[in-house]
């Protein structure tokens, strides 16, 4: 597949302590799209100094929304949808450039390698995205406080991951789960379709219990020290905070 055909696709909002890093790993992109919630740190500043980015501005109403709008600025016949936070390696260049002029795919997942302050971990909870897509066949939808990408048409996956490596601070981190929680909680309420994860989320308690287990001991993640540590933390905080404002609403659904 010519690199030609392909248009990265980026959503930013205060993005400083990333956007340079994933950015130096795209020069081989003729266009880049950026559809930026209009950022208050240094975000346009970094973007506007790459002379292959297109910079879109459009006020933040959802992350659907928001990708929706960048694919109808795109003309080329696919798309790389990326995070601010996603590294692409020159293994993944070179796989997506080997794949055929016409794949029988429409859509390609990848998996993630998710990275704590540069650290690599050996696993994590973080699921398979669909990142390269025919832009004709693609629609994106909400999904709980995030969002996903509908693809008309036969799905396949490359074999290289991308490194998920997010440098913001702690407290960014923290605030970001605060208001993502009620979102989650509300996609566990209203969504026909439930999990596994959804049923275990949705007692209460279990969650919480299982899940630090599960990344130390089951992930092996007790092996990558501190920052093994750390996402466990993370996940777990993420995870009773969960559990508690559900508990909170069913006692609050009772009186």
């Amino acid at each position: 597949m010519k690199l030609s055909l392909i248009t990265p696709l980026l959503l930013t909002y205060n993005e400083e302590a990333n956007i340079n890093r994933t950015l130096d790993r795209l020069t081989w992109a003729d266009r880049i799209v950026i559809v930026d919630s209009y950022s208050e740190d240094a975000t346009v500043e970094i973007v506007r100094s790459y002379e292959n980015v297109d910079l879109l501005q459009r006020e933040f109403d959802h992350f659907d929304a928001q990708c929706n709008y960048g694919l109808e600025q795109i003309d080329t016949e696919w798309v790389l949808s990326l995070d601010a936070d996603y590294l692409c390696s020159e293994e993944l260049i070179s796989e997506i450039r080997s794949l055929p002029a016409s794949p029988a795919f429409d859509g390609f997942s990848v998996e993630f390698i998710y990275c704590v302050h540069g650290h690599p971990l050996r696993g994590s909870l973080y699921p398979p995205r669909t990142v390269l897509y025919r832009r004709k066949q693609a629609k994106y939808h909400r999904d709980g406080h995030s969002h996903r990408v509908r693809i008309d048409g036969n799905a396949g996956k490359l074999e290289t991951p991308i490194y998920h490596d997010d440098r913001k601070p702690l407290s960014e981190w923290l605030d970001n789960q605060r208001r993502y929680c009620r979102l989650e909680i509300d996609k566990l309420e209203e969504t026909s379709e439930v999990t596994l994860v959804d049923r275990v989320r949705k007692t209460g308690v279990l969650a919480p219990i299982l899940i630090p287990f599960y990344c130390l001991f089951v992930q092996g993640l007790i092996l990558d020290g501190w920052p093994g540590w750390y996402y466990a933390l993370q996940r777990t905080y993420t995870e009773l905070l969960l559990a508690l404002k559900l508990i909170d609403r069913n006692i609050r659904r009772q009186e």
